[in-house]
């Protein structure tokens, strides 16, 4: 397994992030190369491997053996920036211009999302051409299977090119010459190229999640982002069946009961799903993880001190404070790139109850202090006269130096033996099935049914202690902010607002930033610079509102 990892990043490097620097042109170098990989199953199980690598990677940072680099900081916050949730524009350098709305094309992410997922695109491609080509297969269902997973990740890539950029050039094969006439395909019609690649994905990817790998893709996790997909493409019946297929196939069920390696510590079942090493299905029976990113620390194919900074997004600067120290029980080492809206997120007092609300109701645990963190206490052993006293929660510690602010737990790490770690080092749940119930809700009310999308949604808040809903009250913007309750800083907050048709609307009711600036040019991102100066053969547009 330790040299199918290492041989599937190198070739991953090798054939696709050429492509990166030309475009989406191939470029071998070495002797490793698919001629000589593609020609048995294992070799497929390389190329694989690959592509799981690659996907991780959306998250990596500055690099440390990452299949594809941003080379910056805050990638994963450039998604979450000018939306409803959190305040950004007083963060890393590298998320002002996202944070404040003064986009360019030649900003960094906006050009490596697009390399990212071309990239993931040229090696899916790849793949699917030589299955084509291989006859040495060991069991006649292989190719299928590696295709499924091939045409999955091409879909997954898509998925982030039509949310950020809208039309985009579609490539589904191998590009031998190289091309400077490229032209955007329209959303609409790669939509329907990513709803294709997924249903392919759902026919012929494993069954039986107890039969695969942690980490490896089922049929399921296909039907769940079928679902979404349908959604973006305005199919609320394909959706709504895509989304059914996941809860009635028998195999995932919301977890209910205190589980995994902190089942008998202080917490609850929500706070569990977060808690290192639960996220897996095989490991420790967390039935609700439908794809997970494995990033787990210390271990081959695991994450990196580059991958995964979400931490370090969502937890305050609290060392900033005298009286306070480094602790894995704090998160560990938080820079606050990320700073939640107390619209949303209540204030850090309590009520009579001890509650705070916010969007919440006062029994919900996803607002407990397990789950977001709002009393802190020094914890610096050597300043006796603040040890174990209360640090007060101000506006000033909460949005000027951003050193104290209520917490989103579920993205704490630490390590006692390294607490100046950066990477989270803990796997991902990408996809899980609360998420379905609220992607087969939305479903519900495309097809104008609130009381089913009701339904859907009270399965989840069930499970937390909230009150259910009526029909009456089940809006598309409860929905949203449902899924802040359930998914924040899980989902990529831009994309729910995009594909929803909400983002504008909720900037200016919640964002009080920017909600003189935004206006329906942010809904997209600007094509990058540099593809649009090498695409010299064919004009290639630049999205409305954006210039060099």
């Amino acid at each position: 397994m330790k040299n199918l990892i290492k041989i599937s990043v190198a070739l991953i490097l090798l054939i696709s992030l050429g492509g990166c620097k030309k475009f989406l042109q191939e470029e071998l170098k070495t002797e490793l190369a698919p001629t000589n990989t593609f020609t048995s199953t294992y070799g497929f199980e390389v190329g694989s491997a690959g592509l799981y690598a690659l996907t991780r990677s959306e998250y990596n940072t500055f690099g440390e053996g990452g299949a594809y680099i941003h080379n910056a900081a805050c990638p994963y916050e450039a998604l979450q920036a000018a939306t409803d949730i959190a305040d950004v524009i007083n963060s890393d350098a590298s998320l002002t211009a996202f944070a404040n709305l003064t986009l360019t094309s030649s900003e960094r992410f906006v050009g490596s999302y697009w390399n990212w997922a071309y990239s993931l695109i040229s090696s899916a491609n790849l793949m699917l051409v030589y299955s084509e080509k291989n006859t040495n297969w060991d069991s006649p269902a292989d190719k299928e299977r590696f295709q499924a997973e091939a045409r999955f990740f091409r879909a997954y890539a898509y998925r982030t090119l039509v949310y950020l950029y809208g039309d985009v050039p579609y490539v589904e094969t191998i590009l031998y010459d190289f091309k400077l006439n490229f032209t955007r395909t329209p959303k609409a019609k790669v939509l329907g190229h990513i709803v294709d690649d997924l249903k392919f994905a759902t026919q012929h990817l494993p069954v039986n999640p107890d039969q695969v790998k942690d980490g490896k893709l089922t049929k399921w996790a296909a039907y769940h982002l079928l679902s979404e997909m349908s959604l973006a493409q305005g199919d609320y019946t394909l959706a709504e069946q895509s989304a059914l297929a996941v809860i009635n196939s028998g195999y995932y069920q919301l977890m209910k009961t205190r589980f995994g390696v902190s089942k008998d510590k202080a917490g609850d079942v929500f706070s569990d799903l977060f808690v290192e090493n639960n996220q897996n299905r095989l490991k420790n029976g967390n039935k609700e993880s439908i794809w997970v990113l494995q990033f787990e620390f210390n271990t081959i194919g695991g994450g990196t001190n580059s991958d995964d900074w979400t931490r370090r997004a969502w937890i305050p600067k609290y060392t900033d404070i005298s009286g306070f120290v480094l602790a894995d029980t704090l998160g560990g080492r938080g820079l606050a790139q990320l700073v939640p809206m107390k619209w949303w997120v209540g204030t850090a007092g309590t009520n009579a109850s001890g509650n705070v609300t916010g969007i919440f109701d006062a029994t919900d645990i996803r607002n407990s202090n397990y789950n977001i963190k709002r009393n802190w206490y020094y914890n610096n052993a050597g300043d006796a006269s603040l040890y174990g006293k209360k640090a007060n929660v101000t506006e000033q510690t909460w949005f000027s130096t951003k050193s104290l602010f209520p917490a989103i737990t579920k993205f704490f790490y630490g390590r006692a033996e390294n607490l100046s770690l950066t990477g989270s080092y803990k796997d991902r749940m990408k996809f899980r099935l609360a998420e379905t119930y609220l992607l087969l809700a939305e479903a519900y009310l495309g097809q104008n049914n609130p009381s089913k999308a009701a339904e859907a949604v009270n399965e989840v808040r069930r499970r937390s202690g909230a009150q259910s809903i009526s029909a009456a009250q089940m809006t598309m913007d409860f929905l949203l902010d449902e899924r802040i309750r359930e998914l924040v800083g899980e989902e990529s907050r831009r994309f729910t607002l995009v594909r929803t048709h909400k983002l504008v609307e909720r900037v200016k009711a919640y964002n009080t930033a920017i909600k003189d600036k935004v206006n329906d040019n942010h809904l997209l991102w600007p094509i990058p610079q540099a593809i649009i100066d090498a695409n010299r053969d064919a004009p290639f547009p630049q999205n409305p509102g954006y210039i060099k």
